[in-house]
């Protein structure tokens, strides 16, 4: 590989005839970022919903131009709808639900549920996902084998990545606003949070 002139993956071929794109989402789940492109041909009524690159849905001629789509995303199976609305005379307005709500009151309540951290171990960057209530952590789209204990002044959950010793330390902030602050701890080195 790497020479000039070499065709892309064969699952991004799609890209060369998507004339009738028009939205794309990038949506953060615990198993990774997700990218949804959405064609709508508005002649013909045709709908393709990609997620990732790979064709979930596909129908050809739609008597109706408005509706919605639905669909999964990710390792969870996460619910994912498009819905198709007309303004005005031939524009459309497209959003994205995910789980029933709509992206961005999504992502403000997965920021409150879930931690991210981004770190780059062995030349490889992880992308580290703790679920809060259910303290399962992902880590580059797997879930990981875990190990709970208490300690003196709160939880630590252990586990590894590669041959690295890591864990996410939950601690008391101490106020009722802020509840429990978690740290990822990675070789004995602090990790700053992401903000995605």
């Amino acid at each position: 590989a790497g020479t000039a002139g070499a065709s892309p993956p064969s699952r991004y071929s799609h890209v060369e005839k998507m004339t009738d794109l028009v939205a794309v989402w990038e949506v953060a789940l615990s198993d990774g970022v997700h990218k949804i492109e959405f064609e709508h041909g508005t002649t013909s009524g045709k709908r393709v919903v990609y997620v990732d690159g790979k064709e979930q849905i596909r129908k050809e001629w739609m008597f109706k131009l408005v509706g919605k789509e639905t669909f999964t995303v990710g390792a969870a199976k996460t619910k994912a709808a498009i819905n198709i609305d007309a303004v005005g005379g031939f524009a459309y307005e497209y959003t994205l639900d995910i789980d029933g709500k709509s992206l961005k009151k999504y992502l403000e309540n997965r920021s409150k549920t879930t931690n991210t951290w981004i770190l780059s171990l062995d030349g490889t960057v992880c992308r580290v996902v703790l679920e809060k209530d259910t303290m399962d952590v992902w880590c580059n789209g797997e879930k990981l084998e875990t190990v709970g204990e208490f300690v003196e002044d709160g939880t630590e959950t252990h586990f590894t990545v590669g041959d690295h010793d890591c864990c996410i330390k939950a601690v008391s902030s101490g106020k009722r606003k802020e509840g429990i602050i978690h740290t990822l701890i990675v070789d004995g080195r602090e990790i700053p949070e992401a903000v995605e």
